[in-house]
This record gives C-alpha cells, sequence and structure tokens, in this order.
C-alpha cells in the first residue's frame, strides 16, 4: 500500500484525461491550495480524439497523495495522473557488438551527463565486456548460442527482475524482443535504428544503400511495441549523403546520425517530457 510522503522539492506532473472547458483554471488552482509554485507548464489538446495533455514542474512541499487525490475530484473520469519528483531516471543497457551508442552513453554517466543512472549493460555477445568494465558498470553477457528465442530472452527477463530500473535502452540490440517481453514493460523500451527510404532491412543495411544510391540517410529513436520498428517515435534526424560516400563512410555517417538521435531521445524521456497517445508522441 502507498503512503503519503511529504517532501520538498521539484516534481513534474503529467496528466491525460478527456478535454474540457477550464482544465487548467481547475488544475492550476489544486497547485495553488497545495501551496505549490509552478516552475514551467506545458498543454496540449489532440482535437481527433478530445485528449487533454499538461505536463507541469511544481516546487514546494507536498504529499503525493493528497495532491493526486485532489486533481482526480476536478479532472474528467478515467483521467491519467502521473506525478513524479524530478530526479535521474535508472536504465538497463541492451547491446550486442556495436559500441557507437552504448559508449555515448557511458561516456555521458561517467561525467554526469547523462540524467541517468546505468544498472547493468546486457549483451548477448563478449565483445563490449572490456569496455563497460572501465567504467566499472555491471556488464551480463548473456548468450544465445544454442538457445530458441523464448530461451534466451526468460534468461534475460529473470536477470532484469532482479533490477531496479524505469528505462531499457536497446543500444543497437540486434535481436527481435518477443511479444511476451514487450507487453511487460509498456513505453519503457527504447530502441534507435537506421533510417532509410526506402527501407533496408537483414543484414548490412548501409551496404544496401550505397548499391541504391540512397542520397538521405538517418536515424529514428522509439518506443518499441509489437509492430516491428512502428512504435511511437521519439526523436528523428537525418543528413544528406551522395556517390563520394562509400558504404563504409555511410555506415560511419549513419552512427554519427544514431548516437545523436538517441542522445537527444534520451534526454527528452528522462526528464519526463514525453508522453505517448496512442501511436505517437506528445512532447514538451
Amino acid at each position: 500500500m502507498s503512503v503519503s510522503k511529504k517532501e520538498s522539492s521539484k516534481h513534474v506532473i503529467r496528466i491525460k484525461c478527456q478535454d474540457e472547458i477550464g482544465l487548467i483554471h481547475k488544475i492550476s488552482n489544486v497547485l495553488y491550495l497545495n501551496k505549490l509554485n509552478i516552475i514551467r507548464n506545458g498543454e496540449y489538446v489532440d482535437n481527433e480524439s478530445n485528449q487533454f495533455f499538461l505536463r507541469s514542474e511544481v516546487e514546494g512541499t507536498l504529499e503525493e497523495l493528497v495532491v493526486i487525490s485532489n486533481l482526480e475530484k476536478i479532472l474528467p473520469p478515467g483521467a491519467l495522473i502521473d506525478l513524479k519528483p524530478i530526479q535521474k531516471k535508472k536504465i538497463v543497457i541492451l547491446g550486442t557488438k556495436e559500441a557507437h551508442c552504448l559508449g555515448d552513453m557511458l561516456i555521458k554517466h561517467q561525467f554526469n551527463n547523462l540524467n541517468a543512472k546505468i544498472q547493468a549493460v546486457i549483451c548477448n555477445h563478449q565483445t563490449l565486456g572490456n569496455l563497460v568494465e572501465k567504467f566499472e558498470i555491471p556488464f551480463h553477457c548473456i548468450s544465445a548460442s544454442g538457445l530458441e528465442r523464448t530461451e534466451h530472452e526468460q534468461k534475460i527477463l529473470d536477470l532484469l527482475d532482479t533490477l531496479d530500473f524505469d528505462y531499457i535502452v536497446l543500444a543497437k540490440y540486434m535481436r527481435i524482443l518477443t511479444p511476451l517481453f514487450v507487453e511487460k514493460y509498456p513505453n519503457q523500451i527504447i530502441n534507435i535504428h537506421h533510417s532509410f527510404l526506402p527501407a533496408f532491412i537483414g543484414a548490412n543495411p548501409y551496404k544496401q544503400a550505397f548499391e541504391r544510391g540512397v542520397k538521405i540517410i538517418g536515424a529514428t529513436a522509439h518506443f518499441v511495441t509489437n509492430d516491428l520498428d512502428e512504435g511511437p517515435i521519439i526523436n528523428q534526424d537525418v543528413i544528406r549523403v551522395d556517390h563520394n560516400y562509400s558504404w563504409r563512410a555511410m555506415a560511419r555517417a549513419g552512427r554519427d546520425v544514431e548516437r545523436t538521435v538517441l542522445a537527444q531521445a534520451l534526454e527528452m524521456v528522462f526528464k519526463d517530457r514525453v508522453m505517448v497517445n496512442k501511436n505517437k508522441t506528445i512532447i514538451f
């Protein structure tokens, strides 16, 4: 059972509910009556679904259960309220062999620029073990060799059950997650992958792109759903390439974009700036 906790600090309040007249006034009044100072406020209305979204940063001494109860009384039925202190997130990283995204996160973590605490790195190959251990972060290699996909995933799930975390980051993790895995962590798994037009799947997409004369390459960061690579998009970016690029040069440029796009996406998610509406995101 949750216990009401009073503390003086900064919190983020996120609300999703049916839109109606006067919501901002009502919510602001509740915060005022609870002696909370609004530092920053953002609102959005999805007119197609008549859904109202709000993100508010507040400061002051509060009792979480009291504030939530007060908000429930003035919001439409079925409102979703998320109230949490502003603090670093806890994350677990899944990787395979590619180091560019993982390495960027490890360096940011080392110098306190990630806004997250890396609880562990889990890979299905030993390749990145030495890199991770240099940063004194727990590394676990769970090989998939000789195992069915569900057997391998179960070993990872068993390990995850022993860890305390808010998000799982797929840092170029090259295995498709089963529905069971994805459904256990809704909107908690963040993936980064290359973006091409047309889309190239399978081994060495950059070589395929080179052979087709692709002119734009990019990356997409998104939440993972059971629709492969079609979850709510958090961040995207592209760069132009031309015939002067070899496929290896394209791959190097692509890794740079992937690293940047993932870093930007994680910053938004870790600051609770991202809300999900069906298969889209609202970013404050």
